[in-house]
């Protein structure tokens, strides 16, 4: 009996407070990373190609532009005024915000700074009364999968079968150019009623975001009643920047694990999402 009861372990209660202190950093941990310094983000729609597919998962910075109620992760406080440490983005930024009534995210390009005067005149932006110059580019050709299904009613007849049987999406692209010499990659297809916009004026903090698909883009341009964001951001409502995608998925995996590897899109894996500078500067 006396050898039993030595060889048994002696039982040490859990410290429930402990693992739920323990518990309670971690989380605080993560949500102080996520509001401060980073955070992971994934595309949903067509309205930022050809540079951003459904699909695509990004990291964006919280710090850039300082720090907001809208930087905190999960929109945990309300909306207020003001920012810690603020600055203003850059042309071309590809950044982070919610809508003025509510949380939801976007992800749209900086194109108009405070003070700016724009315009949209045939689908080409006016920006303190100079067109901004676009310069037709090669099409690029993108493989048609679930994430990009090149759909009849978004890209009309541009949609066919190669030679070699793949199904592809032949994109028109215009190269635009920002008066600090960003450069970049549009899709400007048809004539609609966003491509025509009298001439309205940035307030002070405040931000004009567009879409880099022109024609499929709910953006500064349209009214929150059509889902748009209704004109110029407050700065207060820009969570962050857009730094490079980490990977991308074509939407073809399923509850097969060897599917979710196949479903990668190896050439959109670790590709910078800042804007390049061109040689030549419009002036």
């Amino acid at each position: 009996m006396t050898d039993t009861r030595r060889s048994k372990k002696t039982e040490v209660p859990v410290n429930w407070f402990a693992e739920i202190r323990s518990l309670a950093m971690l989380v605080l941990a993560v949500l102080a990373f996520h509001s401060l310094i980073a955070k992971p983000f994934y595309i949903p729609s067509i309205s930022m190609m050809p540079n951003l597919m459904v699909g695509d998962r990004l990291i964006v910075s919280k710090y850039p532009y300082g720090w907001n109620w809208s930087s905190v992760s999960f929109h945990l406080l309300s909306p207020f005024e003001g920012r810690l440490w603020p600055k203003t983005p850059e042309y071309g930024d590809i950044v982070i915000l919610t809508r003025p009534d509510n949380d939801v995210d976007y992800i749209k390009r900086v194109v108009a700074l405070p003070g700016d005067r724009i315009a949209v005149k045939n689908g080409q932006i006016i920006l303190n009364g100079k067109a901004i110059p676009q310069r037709v580019q090669p099409a690029m050709t993108i493989p048609v999968d679930a994430n990009s299904p090149c759909s009849t009613w978004d890209f009309p007849g541009l949609r066919y079968r190669t030679a070699s049987g793949k199904m592809v999406c032949e994109l028109p692209i215009l190269r635009e150019t920002l008066p600090n010499g960003v450069s970049y990659n549009i899709i400007e297809q048809t004539d609609q009623p966003l491509d025509h916009m009298d001439e309205t004026v940035i307030p002070a903090d405040h931000i004009w975001v567009m879409g880099d698909n022109r024609d499929k883009s709910a953006d500064s341009r349209a009214e929150l009643s059509n889902r748009g964001l209704g004109g110029a951001i407050p700065l207060s409502n820009v969570g962050g920047r857009a730094e490079f995608s980490t990977f991308s998925v074509d939407g073809s995996a399923t509850w097969n694990p060897m599917t979710w590897f196949s479903s990668f899109r190896g050439d959109r894996a670790w590709l910078s999402l800042r804007p390049e500078k061109s040689a030549e500067s419009a002036k």
